[in-house]
């Protein structure tokens, strides 16, 4: 099968953060033709993501609506990519992740008898709920994908399990990690909205909460769990990024915004976003590609969900799964601020992520499946 045109499709922030170094190394290589599709499932975040790397779509869908529901999402990207699909007939589809945006797209793919491959392939909770709907929409694009490009050996593990043909799976590491380097490497201003003189000669608390299974009662618990660190350490501050949801931003400000030490801020661009995470001395979120960022930068991270995806951070030292309990969250990170030794042990672990190199495996692999070249060795990680 020839994949010599690679249309890579994506709609949000963190999509646009690992797809750039391939978007990046597709257009660098002579072999290949790359288009790039945006859904814009997420309109102003997307958009700093894509001014950072320097990207310009080929096709721009904006389909952000407000208060948009999976459902009616899910058919916007199927009604709105399929007409793009059709018109540009590229040989395969490249994807990332398990947003509402992937799976559409690999299903409109799909229909029209294009190949899919999914980027970080292999992720699993083995909760379907839980992330919801990330377990769910994963899942199904594993099922759609002709190719799939796994982070971690964990990761190929359980897509081999699931009775992927093996020679289906390249094993590549994560391209987060190309495109932190990428950013880490010039100097990172602080967003707009930070004061840096009230963090001066405190310890960085930095913060992200967004997840529909943590809204409401555990989001409160988390905020509550903040307080009362902040409260206990004096020589600390915090900073937390607002996602754009109004039920979170609602829950952050009743609970924190009174707090002298405690800045809520906008979404960082991308750019300032790693600056914050050099900054900072603990981080506590939510997310998944965190979990994968602050391992590179020697950050330890308190994740503040009952399940994850990306065990491998917690095996290696690197993460700490906390769930949403107050008291579990408070003890945790008293303990890593109070002992220098426990803090120490979890920012020097390995990170168990990437080397910088994943996007450069993506494009081998895909050289590799169009008869182009070998098959490009596996990632391993460097111990």
């Amino acid at each position: 099968m020839s994949l010599r045109h690679v249309a890579v499709a994506f709609g949000t922030r963190p999509e646009a953060v690992k797809m750039a170094p391939l978007v990046q190394a597709l257009r660098a290589d002579s072999r290949f033709r790359c288009s790039c599709i945006v859904t814009a499932q997420h309109r102003e975040m997307l958009d700093q993501v894509l001014a950072v790397f320097g990207i310009t779509p080929d096709a721009d869908l904006d389909l952000m609506r407000p208060g948009q529901q999976l459902a009616d999402l899910t058919a916007r990207v199927l009604t709105e990519l399929t007409p793009v699909l059709r018109a540009d007939r590229p040989d395969l589809v490249l994807v990332q992740g398990d947003t509402t945006t992937v799976l559409a797209a690999s299903l409109a793919a799909f229909y029209e008898q294009i190949a899919v491959g999914h980027v970080e392939a292999g992720l699993r909770t083995g909760d379907r709920y839980n992330p919801f709907p990330e377990e769910i929409n994963r899942r199904l694009t594993g099922r759609l994908a002709t190719l799939h490009f796994a982070p971690t050996d964990w990761a190929a593990g359980n897509l081999r399990a699931e009775g992927v043909a093996p020679d289906s799976i390249y094993l590549t590491g994560n391209t987060v990690i190309d495109a932190l380097q990428q950013v880490a490497a010039g100097e990172q201003p602080w967003p707009d909205d930070v004061d840096p003189a009230a963090l001066t000669g405190r310890r960085l608390l930095l913060v992200t909460a967004h997840r529909r299974e943590n809204l409401g009662e555990p989001l409160q618990a988390i905020c509550q769990a903040l307080r009362d660190i902040v409260t206990a350490e004096p020589e600390t501050a915090l900073l937390f990024a607002m996602h754009r949801n109004p039920a979170v931003r609602q829950t952050v400000r009743d609970v924190l915004g009174d707090l002298p030490r405690v800045q809520l801020i906008e979404p960082p661009d991308y750019f300032a976003f790693v600056g914050l995470m050099r900054r900072a001395t603990l981080i506590l979120t939510d997310s998944g590609g965190i979990q994968e960022e602050a391992p590179a930068l020697g950050k330890p991270v308190l994740v503040l969900r009952r399940t994850t995806e990306r065990p491998e951070g917690v095996d290696a030292g690197t993460a700490r799964l906390v769930g949403t309990d107050r008291a579990a969250i408070v003890a945790a990170a008293l303990q890593l601020l109070r002992d220098a030794n426990a803090w120490r042990a979890m920012a020097q672990a390995v990170n168990p992520y990437g080397d910088g190199r994943a996007a450069q495996r993506i494009v081998e692999a895909l050289a590799h499946h169009s008869g182009l070249g070998p098959r490009p060795a596996d990632f391993t990680v460097t111990r």
